[in-house]
């Protein structure tokens, strides 16, 4: 059996928050899009049972997030005890991953997608409030580990960051593919559409240097390739292309699922159920469903 939605789109992929707790302060950041207090995190069980029964109805991929997820000890623990998956990856600040890169990886970890907004430690700390330079060495260190491709998230800052596009693909040019750069058009989530970049004069950047142009069938995306070198390009979320091929479902990190990013108001709690129950209820969650921003 696997989920289909009322809108013909069929679930196979968990994003799971594993914790709302984090060690940096982003200008841009969003909670992946859970604005609720949360204070009990759910137990390793818990999203262990949840991937077991999201799992026996097709879902072949996950995605785990915070937060940070490295804030939890117990993290290679959860990725230990899943069941056999497609895919599972992490998205991370990076400040960790230096000492914890290896132990994800022989815990069953694929990959890594790391926040980087800038090289300048200067211009890092500004949008972080943290030192760009343990994240650099969690760089080199996930790729030595093979939890590869490593996924740099570049959210576009206007007057901070936008004038740095060819000093971070020269950067990622020394892994020879191991990492590739996604410039992340940026959601006015906390009043920062002051910062917004002129996306299509990026698009024309890129164009005019590619070699050779892609487009992912998820949610359209670019992906550009220039002097060995992947770029892609992520546009925001609030458009009908991302809610028509949204295939994900979302876990927030206190056992809520959460049909859609862009809303709180229809979430079902699945904590502290076994994988029997959750099952039932992951099929009564994807009937609530409904594209955000429709055609």
């Amino acid at each position: 059996m696997q989920l289909t939605d009322d809108y013909g789109r069929t679930i196979n992929s968990l994003r799971i928050s594993i914790t709302n707790r984090c060690n940096l302060r982003c200008m841009y950041c969003h909670h992946e899009g859970d604005n609720r207090e949360q204070q009990n995190e759910c137990t390793v069980e818990t999203f262990v049972n949840i991937v077991r029964a999201a799992k026996e109805l097709g879902v072949s991929k996950v995605k785990f997030s915070g937060g940070e997820p490295l804030m939890r000890e117990d993290f290679e623990d959860i990725i230990r005890a899943l069941p056999g998956l497609k895919d599972i990856s992490a998205t991370t600040n990076g400040i960790y991953l230096e000492n914890r890169a290896e132990s994800l990886a022989e815990s069953g970890l694929n990959r890594v997608n790391i926040s980087l907004p800038s090289l300048s430690p200067e211009k890092y700390r500004m949008v972080t409030g943290g030192d760009v330079a343990p994240v650099l060495k969690g760089i080199d260190a996930a790729v030595d580990c093979g939890l590869t491709p490593v996924k740099l998230n570049m959210v576009l800052l206007k007057g901070i960051n936008d004038t740095e596009l060819r000093d971070m693909m020269d950067f990622i040019r020394q892994y020879d593919s191991s990492v590739i750069l996604q410039l992340i058009e940026m959601m006015d989530f906390n009043g920062t559409s002051g910062y917004n970049v002129d996306i299509y004069e990026v698009e024309k950047f890129l164009e005019s240097r590619a070699s050779e142009i892609k487009e992912r069938s998820m949610h359209r995306r670019k992906k550009y390739l220039i002097n060995g070198v992947e770029v892609e390009l992520v546009r925001p979320i609030d458009n009908s292309h991302f809610c028509a091929s949204c295939t994900r479902l979302r876990v927030t990190s206190d056992g809520k699922l959460k049909p859609c990013l862009l809303r709180n108001d229809n979430l079902v709690d699945v904590n502290n159920k076994k994988p029997q129950e959750i099952k039932e209820l992951m099929k009564l969650v994807t009937g609530k469903r409904e594209p955000y921003y429709k055609s």
